[in-house]
């Protein structure tokens, strides 16, 4: 097996079916080991992947024998990039209709491997993007424009670079771009970017210890809206519920679905259930317990009791022909006995305040 190992930020040692594991835009090439040559080369297109989460798709009509972690030379506007190629095969045509990949214009091409003077300027060209960010920042701010410049990117033979901006109202930069062009005598292109994308591109950890979806593995972003965090029974605190983008997190979306489906097959929560001796109100629900907290008053917690759903749909029944039980327990329940509760400390936590006196051993005595 061939591998491969690319310097710099992105240093990993990758297979020829497999892509650099470090990027959440890795694509497994299920089909290389098929030794069909209709299947394993049918199309001259290769996809391409720069900086950060930007792909693109060439044709190779050179017809180079391209494969996974190969750095070429292709056609930009104007000049050339460098890139890595990160698919081929058949699963590229798969990518480009999954990418919408517009078929009407005209495909740009793959040059050349990259040279060695390829590289040197492609190196160059990358130690200039931190500081050029920086200073895009504070024009930006000379010129009262309200935006962020979050990254910049430049092309692989440094004639053009790329501004990540981040806005929230549409922004007239017009002269912002003559600034620029004037201050890194290169051409301009500003690329405007969510606050998902941009906590994505700096990355980080969660409170749940991990590291962040959009950073990790997300490529494509969904709304998220406040019902995600009520079906959930979750505190409606913006603390809580905002991630590191200040939206709402991604992962309200995972388990809403199963909240859903699982509150179907309970009761509604605005159903009051009436006994001999009280009317109860919905206080809480544990969905997958299938267990409900009911309340003898409407807004606080009063003479709380849990019952399970079966219970509940067999009291509703019961108050809809007129009848009411004599609680909301039933009987059954109350005779059975409880398991008690067993502490696995034993109740003597100071047990290991005291240490253990060593025991003096005797030496048997050796026999001659």
């Amino acid at each position: 097996m061939k591998f491969c190992q690319n310097k710099g930020s992105d240093c990993c040692i990758s297979a020829k079916g497999c892509s650099k594991a470090v990027n959440k835009l890795n694509n497994y090439n299920y089909l290389y080991d098929i030794n069909i040559l209709a299947i394993q080369n049918p199309t001259d297109f290769v996809e391409v992947q720069f900086k950060n989460t930007r792909k693109g798709y060439y044709i190779n009509s050179e017809h180079f024998p391209l494969e996974k972690g190969n750095i070429v030379a292709v056609e930009s506007s104007p000049g050339h990039d460098i890139g890595t190629v990160t698919l081929t095969g058949k699963l590229v045509l798969l990518q480009m209709k999954k990418n919408r990949y517009r078929s009407d214009e005209e495909p740009k091409k793959v040059y050349r491997y990259a040279t060695p003077t390829d590289m040197d300027k492609y190196a160059e060209a990358k130690k200039r993007e931190h500081e050029t960010m920086i200073k895009s920042r504070q024009i930006a701010v000379d010129l009262g424009l309200n935006m962020k410049i979050g990254d910049v990117e430049y092309q692989g033979d440094g004639n053009k670079a790329i501004f990540y901006y981040i806005a929230d109202d549409r922004v007239d930069f017009r002269q912002l771009i003559k600034v620029l062009a004037e201050a890194f005598h290169v051409r301009i292109e500003m690329k405007q970017i969510g606050a998902r994308q941009e906590a994505g591109r700096i990355g980080g950890i969660g409170p749940c210890g991990r590291e962040l979806c959009c950073s990790g593995w997300m490529s494509n972003f969904t709304s998220v809206a406040t019902d995600a965090a009520r079906f959930q029974d979750l505190s409606m605190n913006p603390q809580k519920l905002a991630g590191q983008c200040a939206k709402l997190k991604c992962c309200l979306n995972y388990e809403v679905d199963a909240y859903v489906e699982g509150r179907k097959q309970l009761p509604s929560r605005k159903i009051e259930l009436h006994t001999q001796d009280s009317t109860y109100y919905h206080f809480k629900t544990d969905i997958f317990s299938k267990l409900i907290t009911y309340s003898t008053d409407k807004n606080s917690p009063v003479k709380l009791v849990a019952i399970s759903a079966d219970r509940t749909f067999e009291i509703i029944n019961m108050n809809t022909k007129g009848e009411k039980p004599h609680s909301l327990v039933s009987n059954a329940g109350q005779n059975s006995e409880k398991p008690e509760s067993k502490d696995i400390l034993d109740g003597n936590i100071s047990r290991f305040d005291h240490r253990r006196k060593k025991k003096n051993k005797k030496r048997k005595p050796e026999q001659a």
